[in-house]
């Protein structure tokens, strides 16, 4: 059995983990490259993009792939929905691998937006120092003209250095985690943030900032994640992944 996984996800990595010890397990992931030095997973590894959905259909044709496993990052919506496409064209059977979301405490002082467009524009009236935590990917959103936010300074957390546009006032901490609390309280405090913006990405490996800005009564602009494509079964775990592979073997 030839399983095709998209990953660059602790999920996908540990799925991999899991299913490179069968017998009879054929585990080939891919990743989009975007991570400069990414953690490779156990099995065949190829790096970039299929050229939409007719390509992967093709590259799921001509591999001879048995089943599809969406392992990507939550907000990775164009593969997800390129990878919904190729598996009805390619008639293979394709599960979402979603690590759950986060959900709000007490003493949380979230602010839900559906964007980061909409992120930009509630930020004015939240802080004036802000701890950017939604990758390099779409700083675009608070460059500006529109909101203005050049009064407003950055600190933006990154795996890879990010390419412009990005805000005007800024400051780039290239780190991956996972982070600690007491990791995050200084930086907090360090950098006098005043309000956090995060993907609602789910895991524990970023969650400490959340707990951190709860402490400090910080508030945080929560971008919500995109639906998984209409009809495609979803699982919250590797194991859960990998007994959906069994299923279908079995």
């Amino acid at each position: 059995m030839h399983v095709l996984i998209l990953g660059g996800t602790t999920e996908g990595r540990r799925l991999a983990e899991l299913l490179a010890g069968e017998a009879g397990r054929r585990v080939t992931s891919s990743l989009a490259g975007r991570v400069a030095a990414p953690r490779l997973p156990p099995g065949e590894v190829r790096v970039g993009g299929f050229g939409g959905a007719e390509g992967m259909a093709a590259w799921l044709r001509e591999h001879r792939v048995d089943a599809l496993i969406d392992a990507t990052h939550p907000f990775a919506r164009t593969i997800s929905f390129n990878a919904a496409s190729a598996a009805a064209t390619a008639h293979v059977p394709l599960l979402a691998l979603r690590r759950p979301g986060w959900v709000a405490g007490e003493g949380d002082d979230w602010h839900p937006v559906d964007s980061l467009e909409q992120a930009a524009r509630v930020l004015p009236a939240l802080g004036e120092r802000v701890f950017l935590t939604t990758g390099r990917m779409g700083l675009a959103a608070f460059a500006g003209p529109e909101p203005d936010l050049s009064a407003l300074w950055f600190l933006v957390r990154s795996v890879d250095a990010p390419e412009p546009p990005f805000p005007a006032r800024m400051e780039v901490l290239l780190e991956r985690g996972p982070f600690t609390l007491d990791g995050e309280r200084e930086l907090l405090r360090a950098h006098r943030i005043d309000v956090v913006v995060t993907k609602d990405s789910g895991g524990a490996a970023t969650a400490p900032k959340l707990l951190a800005a709860r402490e400090a009564g910080i508030p945080v602009v929560v971008v919500q994640r995109p639906p998984v494509p209409e009809a495609v079964p979803v699982a919250a775990t590797p194991e859960e992944a990998a007994a959906w592979l069994r299923g279908l073997s079995g």
